[in-house]
């Protein structure tokens, strides 16, 4: 993919920094200057990151594994949810639940019941339980539904995970880190980026900021969705056309023997 240009960075507010005194200093390879106490990020660096992590996140996609969005602050959500969605990857924007990876087996008997509560629900199975009663299962549901409803078709622990602010997912990027995930991370100024696989340098607070990261970051791996759906396709064709070629061959093979006259044997 080709990098950003740096005006649509600038526009976005993808350089701004922290305060300085709020600074990580394992960030100064990335800060260009200080301006006003505050730090401005290297764009040139920061692009340079992005393309690095949108290459990884697209091979990632291409091999068929899954990708984890996760970003639970205020601006962020409605960014990754509807990434997530645009590619058919797993996110998390709501509360992350403590052991959502490294206990995903008790997280999976939760879709489980949310899933059976929507089935009862369509199939007439709660008919004759009272309206409170049913009132009270909507709610459970719901309540599954905001927290899990992301990860319901998760079938099991993604490949990758991408955070939006790594200090504020931190519980997340633990749990990540000791399943071995490929992390990646927008990391701004406070935060240390020796903490994940990818850490792409931009201001994590800015909507604007998070959003041109975010679409880049995904259209790379909806390339590498396409790349795969193509090579699965010509995959297939090449099978057919092998088996349509071995048909040919075993039609011949049997018209030659059938057109071969037998030899009589000697009187």
């Amino acid at each position: 993919m080709q990098p950003l240009d740096n005006k649509l960075l600038l526009d976005a507010g993808v350089h701004f920094g922290h305060l300085r005194k709020k600074w990580n200093p394992k960030m100064r390879p990335y800060i260009y200057m200080e301006r006003k106490g505050l730090h401005i990020i290297d764009l040139n660096k920061t692009n340079a990151k992005l393309q690095e992590a949108a290459s990884a996140m697209q091979n990632i996609a291409k091999s068929g594994k899954k990708i984890l969005y996760v970003a639970t602050k205020k601006q962020a959500k409605e960014i990754i949810q509807s990434n997530a969605r645009r590619v058919k990857m797993p996110f998390v924007t709501e509360r992350w639940l403590g052991g959502m990876l490294t206990n995903f087996a008790t997280i999976k008997k939760s879709i489980r019941k949310m899933q059976s509560i929507d089935r009862g629900l369509a199939d007439g199975t709660y008919n004759n339980i009272t309206k409170k009663e049913r009132l009270v299962l909507a709610r459970e549901r719901d309540k599954l539904e905001r927290v899990l409803g992301g990860i319901a078709d998760l079938s099991r622990i993604p490949a990758a995970i991408f955070l939006v602010d790594i200090g504020h997912e931190h519980i997340a990027l633990a749990e990540s880190k000791k399943l071995r995930m490929t992390t990646f991370g927008m990391v701004d100024t406070n935060s240390d980026p020796n903490l994940v696989d990818f850490a792409i340098p931009a201001n994590d607070d800015a909507s604007k900021s998070i959003e041109l990261i975010t679409n880049y970051v995904t259209n790379a791996v909806e390339i590498g969705l396409t790349e795969r759906k193509r090579e699965r396709e010509q995959n297939a064709k090449a099978k057919e056309d092998r088996a349509k070629q071995e048909a040919k061959n075993e039609a011949k093979a049997a018209e030659s023997a059938s057109a071969t006259p037998t030899p009589k044997p000697e009187a």
